[in-house]
């Protein structure tokens, strides 16, 4: 088998028409058939159900799509890392962050990255779905949270980081330096909807104190949080360090007793993934800037 008739195979299984991946190829139609037939004869079965002008994948074309598209994923980490050996180029990396860390956490990462190594050209994704962003492709690395549970992500800790209650400089708790997590249960909050990361890992907190947070108002992003927070309307449960970070006299940053929140951020990649040279200058910047895990 030939990695070309394996790529033709992935076209067709793409776009379950012939005519239309040889388009797409750049290959006359009878040559993209005559490669595919070749496939068959050679594993002695049949990869398509042909009716009429339609076609469709059989259990053994499914099968090869599935190892087959494993194949060329390591065909070309392989090429990736043959040209970073032989022309010592440092190339790209793409890289998936939470919405709220991008806003205010990654941006001085990045700045810091390009200033040491400004030949390398790197594309920043946020989302809530790092993991996914990273096992699909679509990510070389991830900065999410821990736990990862899928087996085929390496997992290297970063840091751990403890929530605060947030609140402005104008609310009764402002001048407050720490307040017993008991007390929260009054507290009417600004915070992310239900099931979303940064607000699961609060309310599992919260229950696991025998009580469910008081949510005045709800909202999916992070800036406009704080913008409500500041107007006054409520508080909130963020990490201290995203707090300071943005640096706003507005904002009073209040330390939970017995049993703050945390979340423990992690670098993430695939296990059988090549990881080029400049893939393992962000890692080895990513832990530095963070300060590495906590003891």
């Amino acid at each position: 088998m030939e990695f070309r008739q394996l790529e033709y195979f992935l076209a067709v299984c793409e776009e379950l028409h012939v005519t239309k991946a040889a388009e797409k190829l750049g290959v006359s139609q009878p040559t993209l058939s005559l490669q595919i037939r070749a496939l068959e004869n050679e594993f002695g079965v049949t990869l398509f159900d042909r009716i009429g002008k339609r076609i469709a994948l059989t259990e053994a074309g499914r099968m090869l799509r599935e190892q087959g598209g494993d194949i060329l994923r390591r065909m070309q980490y392989a090429r990736d890392s043959i040209h970073d050996l032989r022309s010592f180029r440092l190339g790209t990396v793409s890289v998936g962050v939470l919405p709220s860390d991008l806003d205010y956490r990654i941006t001085q990462l990045l700045i810091e990255y390009y200033q040491e190594y400004p030949q390398v050209k790197l594309s920043i994704t946020p989302s809530i779905e790092i993991e996914q962003l990273v096992l699909t492709g679509q990510a070389d690395i991830g900065v999410g949270l821990m736990p990862v549970k899928d087996e085929r992500l390496v997992t290297i800790p970063v840091c751990t980081e403890e929530y605060g209650l947030v609140v402005s400089e104008h609310h009764p708790l402002a001048d407050r330096h720490s307040i017993a997590f008991a007390e929260l249960e009054e507290v009417g909050m600004v915070m992310y909807p239900i099931g979303a990361i940064g607000r699961t890992l609060v309310d599992v907190t919260f229950k696991s104190h025998g009580f469910v947070m008081k949510t005045i108002m709800e909202t999916g992003s992070v800036t406009s949080i704080l913008q409500l927070v500041k107007a006054n309307i409520g508080a909130t449960v963020q990490p201290i360090a995203l707090i300071e970070s943005i640096n706003d006299p507005a904002f009073r940053c209040i330390k939970i007793e017995g049993g703050a929140p945390e979340r423990h951020l992690c670098v993430i990649y695939q296990s059988d993934r090549y990881l080029g040279q400049a893939a393992k200058l962000f890692i080895q910047k990513t832990i530095a800037y963070f300060g590495g895990p906590k003891e």
